[in-house]
């Protein structure tokens, strides 16, 4: 089913000119808002994790996405960032390094973009000729059925003439049809079983039509997760990432003091594969951390070009939920990437959440907030779920980097 739709789908793009499908392409690229309240050094961030992103995409033939996250980059960085209201205070050697990414970015998407002009010249001839094929083919059926209409018209025709005129010496020929003599026994005649024609239906024999079945549903199984009319990517999460954090965050959560971390890891066959948490020097409370020195975090995400997929964090004393805190911090991953993820273990409890905001409601209401520290929130409708596209990897290894050493 779902490969019909697609199917079906591809057909539908193909029939589109080749230049309005890649201004669509251009437009979802334009789809990137810069929200004040996130700090601009971590959309610099983000830029050089989309154009790595992008580059992977590109590496593995995916060229559409790899187009959209050129276009947003560059929508991001040539027009939308000046925007910020602390655009002035990020330092020049981190803009330099941006400016230097557009200047690779540039000439790679518009060379891309005429790749893409091809690929669909040929998509959109092929659409053609398969059109005029099917053209073709439906006009030779139309005939065919004019023609058998036309047949059945005259055999009717002559039906209707032979009823009209029928011939005297068949009608009611069984009436006049004499029986054969029935075999006499001591001057009785008794039917005889055996020679006489079998019984036929009577004329209004009914022949029961078969029972409607209605059609049956086909339910897709392991339906995909969206986020604003796009799938979100699976995200893979490494089975041993758990205990070894938890054992790592033991002796603050014998203190009753939280421990968080990044989930960073890279893209892979349109997959989102944490391969390592960096637990950064940070300061943590009894519900509450914060990082400290984020220029070692990006230093060691850009040596091992690793993209940063969500965090990860302790309750020690309560259960596994987004706090009005995690939900602001959650909320400036998310905008970056719609996949991150914040995981929340609760050991106390035995807990762990996997939670994103809702893309319908949370994402927005907490982007408008304007709140700092701990503050009520409503809960109805949810703010955050459970989500349903990370994938458990029983054998996949995690690396702990610990900057704190």
């Amino acid at each position: 089913m779902q490969s019909s739709e697609k199917r079906t789908k591809t057909v539908d793009l193909a029939s589109l000119e080749p230049a309005v499908r890649v201004k669509q392409l251009a437009n979802y690229g334009t789809m990137v808002d810069v929200d004040p309240n996130v700090p601009p050094r971590r959309y610099y961030r983000s830029g050089l994790e989309m154009v790595r992103m992008a580059n992977v995409y590109l590496a593995e033939g995916s060229l559409e996405n790899a187009y959209i996250l050129y276009m947003k980059f560059m929508t991001l960085f040539v027009e939308k960032i000046r925007k910020h209201p602390e655009y002035a205070s990020v330092p020049a050697d981190v803009k330099a390094v941006n400016q230097s990414k557009l200047k690779e970015v540039m000439p790679k998407a518009e060379k891309l973009k005429q790749k893409l002009l091809d690929l669909y010249a040929k998509e959109h001839q092929h659409y053609k000729e398969n059109e005029e094929k099917r053209r073709i083919e439906a006009e030779a059926r139309r005939k065919q059925e004019q023609d058998d209409a036309k047949l059945a018209e005259r055999l009717q025709a002559d039906e209707d003439r032979k009823d009209a005129h029928p011939t005297p010496h068949l009608l009611h020929a069984e009436e006049w049809a004499v029986a054969p003599s029935a075999p006499a026994v001591d001057g009785v005649s008794y039917p005889d079983d055996f020679a006489a024609t079998p019984p036929r239906p009577p004329a209004h024999h009914y022949q029961p039509a078969p029972p409607l079945i209605p059609p049956s549903r086909h339910l897709a199984s392991g339906a995909e997760e969206v986020w604003s009319g796009r799938r979100l990517r699976a995200v893979r999460a490494p089975a041993a990432l758990l205990p070894r954090f938890l054992a790592l965050a033991a002796p603050h959560t014998a203190r009753n003091t939280e421990l968080c971390g990044i989930l960073a890891g890279i893209l892979e066959r349109d997959q989102l594969k944490i391969t390592h948490v960096i637990v950064p020097k940070q300061t943590g409370t009894a519900d509450s951390c914060s990082t400290n020195n984020e220029e070692e975090i990006f230093h060691y995400q850009d040596q091992h070009n690793l993209i940063t997929l969500g965090w990860i964090h302790t309750h020690p004393t309560q259960t596994a939920f987004l706090s009005s805190v995690d939900l602001h911090t959650q909320c400036s991953y998310q905008l970056m990437m719609p996949e991150a993820i914040a995981i929340v273990c609760a050991p106390k409890y035995n807990e762990t959440g996997y939670f994103a905001l809702t893309p319908d409601y949370g994402i927005q209401y907490i982007a408008s907030c304007r709140q700092t520290g701990f503050h009520p929130h409503p809960n109805d409708p949810p703010l955050f779920y459970t989500v349903t596209h990370v994938r458990i990897d029983d054998t996949a290894p995690v690396e702990m980097v610990d900057l704190r050493r």
